[in-house]
């Protein structure tokens, strides 16, 4: 499974296990077994990585922590969907939406925190605002 690209996708996941190194007394990360074991419905924060352009034409690339409600995990990726509205322009050819699938890995996830049920279960019941291609 292909996970995204500042280059392809204009956006992409730091690993918050090499945050954690840069600065292991300040960057808090959860345990790995907890991050390797979660389950459908387990809110956790990533750290996107967005490529934007200033009004003067500058690239720039913009660092936003967001929640993602995880959906499923293929081997050692795991799937989620968006649940924060990304700080960028939105539009139709933007992917990062509220409702966005996000193909991620345990070493990117910084928090992990459980939804209400039924906070859950009315967000998954909703169709993906965007689908990440299978290949």
């Amino acid at each position: 499974m292909r996970l995204p690209s500042l280059e392809s996708d204009f956006w992409q996941l730091r690993s918050g296990e090499a945050l954690h190194a840069e600065s292991p007394d300040t960057f808090w990360i959860p345990p790995l077994e907890q991050r390797q074991t979660l389950r459908p419905g387990a809110g956790v924060k990533l750290v996107f990585e967005i490529k934007g352009l200033e009004d003067n034409g500058k690239v720039n690339v913009q660092r936003e922590r967001m929640w993602v409600i995880v959906t499923a995990k293929h081997s050692d990726v795991y799937f989620g969907r968006l649940d924060n509205e990304p700080s960028i322009e939105p539009g139709d050819d933007v992917y990062l939406q509220r409702g966005a699938e996000v193909p991620f890995r345990a070493e990117h996830v910084v928090d992990i925190q459980a939804p209400p049920a039924d906070y859950v279960a009315a967000r998954l019941a909703e169709a993906p605002t965007r689908r990440w291609p299978s290949e």
